[in-house]
């Protein structure tokens, strides 16, 4: 059997396959201006575009050494996401150090089971309920506010909870990752595609809304059935999934902290973190009322942080007199609580998502009575047991620095979007699709492809009789389903890596899954062609 070469491999044998590139394909660049576009709630920015009819021959640029560099750079731009899985490694450490996560892994398998006695439940079979609600969540929010990066940080959740209900980790990582960019894909009201895309291309922000939410539906059942016929395949033949030996990893840690013996207590320092977490949430809530939250384009005044401050004085001291183990369950499920109303509400990213996951990992060490030392040591551990998933993140960035300074990126641009003024709607509309799927696989940025692309591309729409909003939908496809392959996403690299899955296997397992969906994208974009739809 052919042995899989190490993910640095591949990636590295990337970066020296871009730098040849730069030697054959003659550098050109477009003259960019920068425009003012309005925002979602209603506030304007500032962004760099492409001006028509700009396209110039430069000097060549051919990388050399830089291959060496780009690694740098590399590291130096994708800083913040290498920062923020270490800080989330470290702080999931501390929390697996108490156990939290078996005791509850084993809590809910058990109530699961207990489930199985109703025929109506038998015949559904209840981990397919759990998958199947799991991933519609997860899509919507990749639909609605483009989850992306924070997903890195479910990974380590669901892996261990895929391999106790007997799955494998790739069943883990589909539950979280591939759900979030399925529904980043098919989004609805996703700001950072949708909404820059639509901006630029000079229409009303998240119109023909009505079609996109048919187009999420769609994939969405498609990409959960997909994963329930897997998942089924490797529940009744385990030896079938490409991880099967790998997954030791998964199993061994798992029988380790399951045969384990796990007191259930409730320490006096628990009941103290858990008075002064409470006085901090109904400070917040006192000095915080009300939120303004964003979904798409509207604004909502909700009461969340009061309403958040209320359930957990109450769900933490349920939890704390039933065990500490609990407790620690309690802040990881608010945790994630105050990152969705932190994204949604007060413009998060993954610097503020980092401190949160750092504080819960704090926490969880005070509560299972660890000292700073202790605490400090967990930490080190988990960022060392995560360095190699953060370390490829940056090795993967360096693709597109010597894309980018070897000036070929704008060059294959131009010489694709040539091609489209010569065919016919249904055959320009598909080359545009393509080129928009091909371009994603150098530059997985939604926001940056948006700039670069969509002046282009809605003006030769106008040209060709194909309506800006099919543009916007073939944009909006093309940058979705590759971002669950390409070595170039920075999140795919590094969830496969938190999860221990080689880049070689992700991709021998899911290409043919994402060519269906490339396909299936496709065949939802003609109808746009032939029939009428709101604000199409």
């Amino acid at each position: 059997m052919k042995k899989i070469p190490h993910t640095f491999t591949i990636v590295f044998a990337l970066i020296v396959l871009a730098a040849v590139c730069t030697w054959f394909i003659p550098a050109g660049e477009f003259v960019r201006e920068t425009i003012t576009i309005q925002n979602a709630d209603g506030s304007t920015a500032t962004r760099e575009v492409v001006q028509n009819d700009s396209f110039h021959f430069v000097e060549r640029q051919p990388q050399t050494w830089q291959i060496f560099s780009s690694l740098f750079n590399g590291f130096v731009d994708k800083a913040d996401i290498i920062i923020f899985i270490l800080m989330v490694g470290g702080a999931f450490w501390i929390l697996n150090n108490s156990h939290a996560i078996d005791v509850g892994v084993m809590a809910f398998l058990r109530k699961v089971l207990r489930l199985n006695k109703y025929r109506f439940f038998q015949k559904l079979g209840v981990e397919n309920i759990i998958i199947s609600l799991i991933m519609v969540m997860f899509s919507l929010f990749g639909a609605v506010f483009g989850m992306s990066e924070e997903t890195i940080a479910f990974v380590i959740i669901f892996v261990p909870l895929a391999i106790s209900m007997g799955y494998d980790s790739i069943v883990g990582v589909c539950m979280c990752y591939m759900a979030a960019h399925i529904g980043f894909a098919g989004a609805m009201l996703n700001p950072f595609t949708i909404g820059i895309a639509q901006g630029i291309a000079e229409l009303p922000i998240f119109s023909g809304l009505e079609y996109r939410f048919f187009c999420w539906v769609i994939l969405t059942i498609i990409g959960i059935a997909f994963v329930l016929w897997y998942a089924n395949r490797i529940k009744h033949h385990p030896e079938k999934s490409p991880m099967y030996k790998l997954d030791d990893y998964w199993r061994q840690r798992a029988q380790e902290q399951t045969l384990s013996t796990v007191e259930y207590h409730s320490p006096t320092v628990a009941w103290v973190l858990y008075g002064i977490l409470s006085a901090v949430m109904v400070i917040c809530a006192v000095l915080m009322p009300t939120t303004s939250v964003t979904i798409g384009g509207g604004d909502a005044e909700l009461v969340i942080l009061p309403l958040l401050a209320l359930f957990f004085i109450v769900s933490g001291f349920f939890m704390l007199r039933k065990s500490v183990h609990f407790f620690i369950l309690d802040i990881l499920l608010f945790t994630i609580c105050f990152l969705v109303v932190g994204v949604l509400g007060y413009g998060w990213y993954v610097k503020e998502i980092s401190a949160l996951f750092l504080a819960m990992g704090i926490c969880s060490g005070i509560a299972d009575k660890q000292n700073a030392d202790n605490i400090a040591k967990l930490f080190l551990a988990g960022c060392k047991d995560i360095l190699s998933a953060a370390l490829v993140v940056g090795l993967a960035s360096g693709i597109i620095f010597i894309l980018r300074d070897g000036k070929v990126i704008d060059t294959i641009l131009y010489g694709l979007t040539r091609s489209l003024a010569e065919t016919g709607e249904v055959a320009s509309l598909g080359v545009m699709y393509i080129f928009q799927t091909l371009l994603n696989l150098i530059m997985p940025s939604g926001s940056a492809k948006a700039a670069l692309t969509m002046p282009i591309m809605s003006q030769f729409a106008d040209l060709i009789n194909v309506s800006r909003q099919t543009t916007v939908l073939a944009f909006q496809f093309g940058d979705g389903f590759t971002n669950m392959i390409t070595p170039t996403s920075g999140v795919l690299i590094a969830c496969i890596g938190v999860a221990k899955i080689p880049y070689a296997t992700w991709v021998k397992w899911s290409w043919k899954f994402i060519v269906a969906l490339i396909l299936i994208g496709f065949l939802l974009m003609l109808p746009t062609l032939f029939f009428h739809f709101p604000d199409f």
